[in-house]
């Protein structure tokens, strides 16, 4: 209860400081190519219940239709506006709306499309338990995912190999320790990541690993 609250509250917040935002991306979206604001993606949440996610679209209209799940930052798909958007993971941002709703926390497992979850073993489905957050260890460790998979001919076989397994070991990793402590300090490491304080965001995200394992 004391987290969902801690959610409610700060998306809230976060929505009400971020509408100037909200506005000028909407904005500088439709100026683009004239399509919709937002992009809405089918996800696995909570006891596999499926939602819809809310991102601001940094893809050309019907991605989905033309290419593979998974995103390098190389994609053709990608808008002009929408690399600047992800690059500072500013698309994002609509998801608060997705935590009011009680479908995402700001804190837990990233939201996995169905065919990535329906790969998970007996074992990864216990990140189903938990609420899919905003961020979480995984977020900050592969905030340059796209970059990763930049020279990949098929980017979903490459994100499931190089990327996925260190993301589920983490993902179990908070699930099997969840505290509201950890919650604000991922929060910060995530922003102060954002503004391009990497090395301290990844260093104390570590350390706090490490107390909640012991």
């Amino acid at each position: 209860m004391a987290k969902r609250l801690f959610d409610i509250v700060f998306s809230i917040i976060g929505l009400i400081l971020f509408s100037p935002l909200f506005l000028l991306f909407a904005v500088l979206i439709k100026i683009e190519d004239g399509g919709s604001v937002f992009y809405r993606g089918e996800r696995v949440g909570l006891e596999g219940k499926r939602f819809w996610v809310f991102k601001f679209r940094s893809m050309v209209t019907d991605a989905e239709q033309l290419g593979v799940s998974s995103t390098s930052n190389s994609d053709s798909r990608i808008t002009q506006c929408g690399s600047l958007l992800r690059k500072y993971k500013l698309d994002e941002l609509p998801q608060l709306i997705n935590v009011l709703r009680g479908e995402m926390s700001l804190v837990g497992p990233r939201p996995q499309v169905a065919w990535a979850v329906a790969l998970y073993s007996e074992k990864e489905q216990e990140l189903l338990n938990v609420l899919p957050g905003m961020t979480d260890y995984a977020s900050i460790r592969f905030r340059n995912e796209g970059e990763i998979l930049r020279a990949s001919t098929d980017p979903d076989q490459d994100y499931l190999e190089k990327i996925a397994p260190e993301k589920i070991r983490l993902g179990l990793e908070y699930v099997q320790n969840p505290s509201l402590c950890v919650d604000l300090k991922i929060i910060v490491a995530t922003i102060w990541a954002m503004l391009g304080g990497v090395p301290d965001a990844d260093s104390s995200v570590e350390k706090t690993r490490k107390r909640e394992a012991v």
